[in-house]
C-alpha cells in the first residue's frame, strides 16, 4: 500500500468520525430540501402548464389520429 492509499483511507476515517449519528454532517445542519420550501405561484403556474401540455400531447394528439 502506498502512503498516498494510507493517507485517503486516514482522511475517509476521519469524514466519517466527524458525522452526526445517522449519516450528517451537522455543519449542513440548516440545509433543507426542496419538498420543504415553499413554491412561488409562478412556479405553480409553470408546472401545471408543463403538465396540461404534457398531457394534450400524450393523450390528445393520438386521441385525433
Amino acid at each position: 500500500m502506498s502512503d498516498a492509499d494510507t493517507e485517503t483511507e486516514e482522511t475517509d476515517a476521519e469524514q466519517t468520525e466527524d458525522l452526526a449519528p445517522g449519516g450528517t454532517n451537522p455543519e449542513h445542519a440548516d440545509r433543507t430540501t426542496s419538498p420543504m420550501q415553499e413554491y412561488s405561484s409562478g412556479q405553480v403556474t409553470t408546472g401545471a402548464l408543463v403538465l396540461i401540455v404534457g398531457l394534450v400531447l400524450t393523450f390528445g394528439v393520438p386521441f385525433l389520429l
